[in-house]
């Protein structure tokens, strides 16, 4: 089973940033493409970004040129960095392998104030 926890959510003006890190279970994290997605409320989840693990990534329309996806496979940890954010950017944003597992972790809340 994959385990996942996601972090580095919060409360953030629109124009700010913020890092979220991801720790992914170390036995499928150095061979596995993973990914960023987010979920915003009435919304199905979707997929934003993702690396794979040679470190070639894809960065949804919606966000590229504002977000970056990361990984440190030394600590089995792929990084969202979100700059100048929006207020259509509020979601509960989700790390996962691609194409998703069954195992989803409790995802972290970004909320962007206008």
């Amino acid at each position: 089973q994959v385990q996942l926890v996601e972090s580095g959510g919060g409360l953030v003006q629109a124009g700010g940033s913020l890092r979220l890190p991801c720790a992914a279970s170390a036995r499928i994290f150095s061979f596995s493409t993973m990914g960023w997605y987010r979920q915003a409320p009435g919304k199905q989840r979707e997929l934003v970004a993702r690396i794979s693990s040679g470190g070639s990534t894809y960065n949804a329309d919606s966000v590229k040129g504002r977000f970056t996806i990361s990984r440190d496979n030394s600590k089995n940890t792929v990084y969202r960095q979100m700059n100048n954010l929006k207020p259509e950017d509020t979601a509960v944003y989700y790390c996962n392998t691609f194409p998703p597992s069954p195992s989803w972790g409790q995802g972290t809340q970004v909320t962007v104030s206008s």
